[in-house]
């Protein structure tokens, strides 16, 4: 854009400028197949954290685990699983909106049509 104006005056159209700007722009479809299967492996990886965690529990540790010092493995596996799984859930929602035009709606009443 160039600006125009009258005896040396400069005016922008600053409306046309912002817009230009802040157009929202979509991030390539790859990116997103990166990140799912980012929080995929997270997901499995907290999961089988705590599976290997619970498995090799002796009773002794298992009477230890009254002291919440011994809390830091399990509660760290279940909440980076639990914001993976979040997550994956989110992108899925996101990637069924942009199928169907009412996005939830369309998802509940998939749910709906399977029971």
């Amino acid at each position: 854009m160039t600006p125009t104006g009258e005896q040396g005056e400069s005016t922008w159209d600053v409306e046309a400028l912002l817009s230009d700007a802040l157009r929202p722009i979509d991030p390539p479809e790859r990116l997103f197949g990166r990140i799912e299967d980012t929080f995929t492996a997270l997901s499995a990886a907290a999961a089988t954290e705590l599976s290997d965690w619970a498995e090799e529990l002796t009773d002794s540790e298992m009477r230890a685990l009254r002291d919440p010092r011994n809390w830091v493995r399990p509660v760290v596996a279940v909440g980076v699983g639990g914001v993976a799984t979040g997550a994956l859930v989110l992108f899925e929602l996101r990637r069924r909106g942009k199928h169907e035009a009412n996005g939830l709606k369309g998802l509940a009443s998939g749910v709906r049509d399977r029971f």
